[in-house]
C-alpha cells in the first residue's frame, strides 16, 4: 500500500439562510459569528490528526461550508497562518475558498487573497433572478455579476463558478443563457451541476416541477456542446477546466488521495500502510458541540477502517468519475488489493461497453492486470451509476 498525495479540508458550516435544495451539513446562522472561538477549535482540531500524518507534504487546502466568506479577512488569515504553523504546506499549494455572493464585498475579497487564498469558488447557481429566488439564494443575477467582478478585481487569476442546470421549470434556451453569462466572465473552471432532489431537504418535502428527462438530456447535449466550444475540457462528471486549470483539490478527491478533514461534519481520509488501512474520519456535525470540543479534544465523531470488501467500490466510487485513464497499478497501490480481486467486475464491465482496457502491454507476458489501464467508455459515463455498482463487494 503506497501514500497517496495529501490534501486538508477545512469546513466552516454557517450560512445566512439554509438553501431548500442543500443537503450539506450547514447551519443558519443565528447571532454573532463566533469566529475567534471557531478559529481556536479548527486549530486544536487539526493537532489531534497531526501525528497521523507527520513529515508528509499538503498540496491543496479548500475551505468549504457553509459559506466561509462569511468569516472576514482576519479570521482567514489567522486559520492560514495556524495551518502553515502545523502543516507542511507545499510551495505554491491550491488554496481554495468557497465564496457566495451577497456575504462578500470587494476588499474583502482583497483580505482573503493577502490572507494567502489564491483560488476562489463562487456559488453563483444562476443569473435569474426567478430561479435564484426559487433555490432560497439571498442573491439576484446583478448581485453575482457585481461579485464576480470583485474576484477579479481582486487579482485572483484563478476562479471556479459553481452553475446549476435543469432548475424548476428550465428550458434549454434558459439554461444556455445562465451558461452564456457565465462564460462572458472568462472563468478558468465551472462546476456545472444538475439540480437533484437529495433526502432531508425542503426540495424533497416539497418537490418543484422539474425538467423532464428529455428535456434534461437535451439540455445537458447542448451545454456540453457550448462549453466545449468556449474550450473547456470535461475532465470530471460535474467540472469543466480551463488547459491545467483542473482543481487540484478535487483532482486529489478522485484519484484517492488522502485529505485532512476538519470542521464541524468534515470527512477525512487517511492511508495507514503499516497498518494496511484505508481509514475514513468524520467530525462532530452540529457546530455547538464542536465549539466545546477544544476542552476534551473530542472531536471526532466516527474512525473507521475501510472492510477490505468496500475498498474497491470506494475507489471506483471516486476514480470513475475523473475522464481520464484509470492504471490498475493505481488501484493496487492505493487500495493494497491485487487486481485479480476485481476480474469479474472489469469482465462484466467489458461486456456492457462500460469500459475498455488500455492495452499498454499484453496482459497473457504480464500475467497481471496491473499493467494495463481503464477507460471508460461514453456508455460508462452515461451509466456511471451501474458502473460503479459493479465494483460493490468484489474483493
Amino acid at each position: 500500500m503506497r501514500l497517496p498525495p495529501l490534501s486538508l479540508y477545512v469546513h466552516l458550516p454557517w450560512c445566512v439562510a439554509k438553501c431548500p435544495y442543500c443537503d450539506f451539513n450547514s447551519h443558519a446562522l443565528n447571532g454573532e459569528l463566533p469566529e475567534a472561538r471557531y478559529i481556536d477549535a479548527l486549530l486544536a482540531d487539526l493537532e489531534v490528526d497531526l501525528p497521523r500524518v507527520w513529515g508528509r507534504t499538503v498540496h491543496s487546502v479548500f475551505l468549504g461550508g457553509g459559506t466561509p466568506s462569511l468569516f472576514s479577512g482576519q479570521a482567514i488569515d489567522r486559520l492560514l497562518t495556524g495551518l502553515r504553523a502545523r502543516l507542511n504546506l507545499a510551495p505554491g499549494a491550491e488554496i481554495t475558498m468557497e465564496a457566495n455572493p451577497g456575504t462578500v464585498e470587494h476588499d474583502r475579497f482583497e483580505a482573503y487573497r493577502e490572507a494567502g487564498v489564491n483560488r476562489i469558488s463562487l456559488g453563483v447557481q444562476s443569473f435569474d433572478d426567478r430561479q435564484l429566488k426559487t433555490l432560497g439564494r439571498i442573491h439576484g443575477g446583478e448581485e453575482a455579476m457585481r461579485a464576480i467582478e470583485a474576484v477579479q478585481g481582486a487579482g485572483f487569476e484563478r476562479f471556479n463558478l459553481d452553475l446549476m442546470w435543469a432548475l424548476p421549470g428550465q428550458t434549454t434556451e434558459q439554461a444556455l443563457a445562465d451558461l452564456e453569462q457565465a462564460l462572458a466572465f472568462e472563468p478558468t473552471h465551472l462546476s456545472h451541476y444538475q439540480l437533484t432532489l437529495e433526502p432531508n431537504t425542503l426540495f424533497a418535502a416539497r418537490p418543484p416541477a422539474l425538467p423532464d428527462e428529455d428535456t434534461v438530456i437535451d439540455m445537458q447535449d447542448a451545454c456540453a456542446e457550448r462549453l466545449l466550444a468556449a474550450g473547456l475540457e470535461h475532465y470530471e462528471i460535474s467540472a469543466w477546466a480551463g488547459p491545467g486549470q483542473a482543481s487540484r483539490h478535487n483532482l486529489n478527491y478522485w484519484r484517492f488521495g488522502d485529505y485532512l478533514g476538519i470542521g464541524a461534519g468534515a470527512h477525512g481520509k487517511l492511508t495507514l500502510p503499516a497498518e494496511q488501512q484505508v481509514l475514513r474520519t468524520r467530525r462532530k456535525s452540529h457546530p455547538r458541540p464542536y465549539l466545546k470540543a477544544p476542552e476534551t479534544r473530542d472531536f471526532i465523531a466516527e474512525a473507521r477502517p475501510v472492510p477490505e470488501a468496500e475498498l474497491p467500490f470506494e475507489y471506483f466510487l471516486n476514480r470513475f468519475r475523473l475522464d481520464e485513464p484509470v492504471p490498475l497499478a493505481d488501484f493496487e497501490a492505493f487500495t493494497g488489493l491485487s487486481s485479480q480481486t476485481i476480474e469479474a467486475a472489469l469482465q462484466r464491465a467489458l461486456e456492457l461497453e462500460l469500459i475498455e482496457l488500455d492495452p499498454v502491454c499484453d496482459p497473457l507476458e504480464s500475467g497481471s492486470r496491473a499493467h494495463q489501464r481503464i477507460v471508460r467508455t461514453e456508455r460508462g459515463q452515461r451509466f456511471l451509476n451501474d458502473l460503479q455498482a459493479l465494483f460493490l463487494d468484489s474483493a
